[in-house]
């Protein structure tokens, strides 16, 4: 028997899979997209939305849309709209032909929630159980058939770990698909309180006509979402005046009563699925502990898996912060040895200069970051499919909960440790667009891998190697003190930026703690390559641009006459002495005195004069200014940039002698030395603090999609870093420290 084949308006056809967070939801999106999604964003927020397409026997090619994992239908932020939007299909989002909701067996009643949302908008359904295999461990058995009874819904049995029961979910969805009207959901949770009903009413008649009401089912459905979702400290902006209006009114009047609209709905529903669940849900009565369970015992211990927790943040750090190393020194000298052939191949001139210096190296600043990023989301996607991130939010939320934040800001703060562009992505997983918000402006305050050569060098050339008492290293004590002194910064921060400009309301995080599973490798390797072309092909562009940017401005005007001044000292130098090292060494000194001048001419040096007069009360100079510029590129271009500025070259680094002698000797036209160990501690500090990574600037605008915010980030690091590095350089000097 030949299947025939899908007509043009059938290979249209979307189906949404939604589900709560760590159901396998995504597993089973890859499973039946075989890892091809393509990946974009939903419209008008940074959520990302992941879509892909799977072949029916009778439907044809059908598009298949990953929802952002959810509880509920309810929403009070913008990226929790999204589900509901996805879902129903209200405005901007089109309306999916069916929903495939994926459920973890193993904490059926609550998935069943969701469940039966979905189930009142009249969406044409199927409900993939998965996890099944689990169920005997916990002493448990469903009936799937009686499940399929009580909710008027087809019910498919599924492991999507092993990709046990996805031949038969597929033929399910090829059915509903097919015979959508003889699909719709049956029964249904109805308010039976006639006040309730009331508010209900009330609000329907609100509903914009955009959102496709064509049924009283579909309508009553939304109106409860309103109900539930609408308050005094939401953050759904875009919602109708007229409607958010009716639904407070609503809320004082039921309040002024004695009511909470919210309990009686969320209440209605849960004792509608505990009604019916003896049906399909059984428990054994005597139940070995589960290994889930014991596991738990140690992993939410307090102190136990406290200890834990820090073991394996230590195992991501060290990989983020060393075992990255060998794959970015690849990638530099790769990068290194292009620009070399580009050099020679080239006639010199501007444009050499430009697609060298340029485009080059900024493409090598771009994927720089890779290593990082890739091993970053390759923890986060093993912990998350293995349901251990769960409790590191559980663990954490206490500590994270003081500050303004939840359990699950820690991962992308502990993250900018090691570099801030893979730490900022990462508050993806965060829920709210207020935590995400208030987490990207305190990620770079973290002491990233990028500070440590400006504290070596300067630590290393202003600080004498004593130890106090004759154990502790003053050298190590500064070092740990950096990263101390960031991180007390980073909590502060948060603490008033969460209670005054990016302030909300607490909400207590909601977790399900998922069983322990092997992760679904295949899926974590795509999702460890979506995030990371997303990366390069938008933070990357910006970053790009921006390295281009740079080095303009540190490169132009070019001033003929320092070129022709060189070029004849060289040309003495040729002449005077036979070809050999000491002729070498003279003609390379000379090339570092040019670019030194050069850096100097630049607009980039003349800035740094003209911003003097406000590092001055530092305690730094313009040349200080011109390495903060410079900085901007990436903060360990300081270092470079400090070994041009002083005539040594750029090929240094913070181990290099001859740029800490040359710090130790800069003076003043008085002869007062530049660099003191109380200049060294302002600039530490100033580096501490203040964002001068257009990287990371560029990250926070693809994320926010807004440059208000990375302008904010700019502003507000660079004067707290002034007033700290002020208030440590004056205040040493009223101490008498010179």
């Amino acid at each position: 028997m030949t299947t025939p084949a899908a007509s043009p308006t059938l290979a249209t056809r979307r189906v949404a899979i939604a589900g709560n967070p760590n159901t396998g939801k995504t597993t089973l999106f890859n499973r039946l997209t075989g890892l091809s999604a393509k990946v974009g964003n939903y419209p008008g927020v940074t959520v990302e939305s992941e879509s892909g397409e799977v072949k029916l026997a009778r439907s044809g090619v059908v598009t298949v849309v990953d929802v952002p994992g959810t509880y509920s239908l309810t929403a009070r932020s913008a990226e929790e709209q999204i589900a509901i939007q996805a879902v129903c299909g209200l405005h901007p989002l089109e309306r999916p032909d069916a929903v495939v909701l994926v459920v973890d067996a193993t904490q059926l009643t609550r998935n069943l929630y969701l469940a039966l949302q979905i189930i009142e908008t009249d969406i044409p359904l199927v409900i993939a159980l998965n996890m099944v295999d689990m169920l005997g461990e916990l002493g448990q058995e469903i009936d799937a058939a009686a499940l399929e009874r009580e909710l008027g819904v087809r019910v498919v049995p599924i492991s999507a770990q092993h990709g046990e029961g996805l031949d038969a979910l597929r033929v399910a969805l090829d059915e509903v698909l097919a015979s959508p009207d003889r699909a719709r959901p049956g029964p249904r949770w109805i308010p039976s309180d006639p006040r309730l009903r009331a508010d209900v009413d009330a609000v329907a008649r609100e509903l914009p006509a955009i959102w496709k009401l064509d049924n009283p089912r579909r309508r009553d459905a939304l109106a409860l979402w309103a109900l539930l979702s609408l308050d005094e400290n939401d953050e759904l902006p875009d919602a109708p005046a007229k409607l958010r209006e009716t639904v407070l009114a609503r809320r004082r009047a039921a309040a002024a009563d004695g009511r909470e609209i919210e309990a009686e709905i969320i209440q209605g529903r849960y004792a509608w699925i505990d009604q019916r669940a003896p049906k399909f849900l059984r428990q054994r009565a005597s139940v070995r502990e589960s290994r889930t369970d014991r596991v738990d015992r140690l992993l939410l211990h307090p102190a136990l898996g406290f200890a834990v927790f820090l073991v394996v943040m230590g195992l991501v750090f060290q990989s983020l912060f060393s075992w990255a190393d060998p794959l970015i020194g690849l990638i530099e000298t790769a990068v290194g040895a292009v620009k070399e052939q580009v050099v020679s191949a080239l006639p010199p001139g501007f444009f050499n200069d430009l697609v060298a210096e340029g485009l080059i190296e900024g493409v090598g600043s771009v994927i720089v970051f890779l290593p990082q990023i890739l091993l970053l989301f390759f923890f986060i996607g093993v912990m998350e499919d293995s349901g251990y991130m769960a409790r590191v939010a559980f663990l954490m939320d206490r500590l994270m909960k003081s500050i303004g934040l939840h359990g699950r800001a820690f991962v992308p703060m502990m993250s900018g440790f090691a570099c801030a562009v893979p730490a900022i992505l990462a508050t993806r997983t965060m829920e709210r667009q207020r935590d995400r918000m208030l987490t990207m402006m305190v990620v770079p305050l973290m002491t990233c891998s990028a500070r440590l050569p400006v504290y070596s060098l300067l630590i290393a050339a202003l600080f004498p190697p004593d130890r106090i008492f004759g154990v502790l290293p003053v050298q190590g004590l500064l070092m740990v003190a950096m990263y101390v002194f960031s991180t007390l910064v980073a909590l502060i921060v948060a603490a008033v930026l969460g209670r005054t400009l990016i302030k909300g309301k607490s909400v207590p995080l909601l977790l399900e703690l998922p069983p322990y599973r092997l992760p679904h490798w295949p899926s974590v390797l795509a999702q460890m390559w979506r995030k990371t072309r997303v990366f390069l092909s938008e933070a990357g562009t910006v970053i790009l641009a921006c390295t281009v940017a740079m080095w303009l401005l540190l490169s132009f005007p070019r001033d003929a006459q320092i070129d022709e001044r060189f070029d004849a000292q060289i040309a003495a130098v040729n002449s005077s002495l036979p070809a050999g090292e000491e002729r070498d060494e003279r003609i390379a000194a000379l090339e570092n005195e040019r670019a030194g001048e050069a850096l100097r001419s630049s607009y980039g040096g003349r800035l740094g004069h003209f911003i003097e007069p406000a590092v001055a009360p530092l305690g730094f100079d313009w040349k200080i200014g011109i390495g903060l510029l410079g900085a901007f590129a990436a903060r360990e271009v300081f270092v470079s940039t400090m070994g041009v500025v002083y005539g040594i070259g750029e090929d240094v680094d913070e181990e290099s002698v001859g740029l800490r002698q040359r710090i130790k000797q800069e003076a003043h036209a008085d002869g007062r030395p530049i660099y003191t160990p109380l200049v060294g501690l302002a600039l530490m500090v100033f580096f501490a603090i203040a964002c001068q990574c257009m990287s990371t600037l560029a990250v926070v605008k693809r994320e926010t999609r807004s440059w208000t915010w990375p302008t904010f980030l700019f502003v507000y690091t660079g004067a707290l870093a002034w007033l700290l590095s002020f208030a440590v350089f004056q205040g040493g000097r009223l101490l008498g420290f010179g």
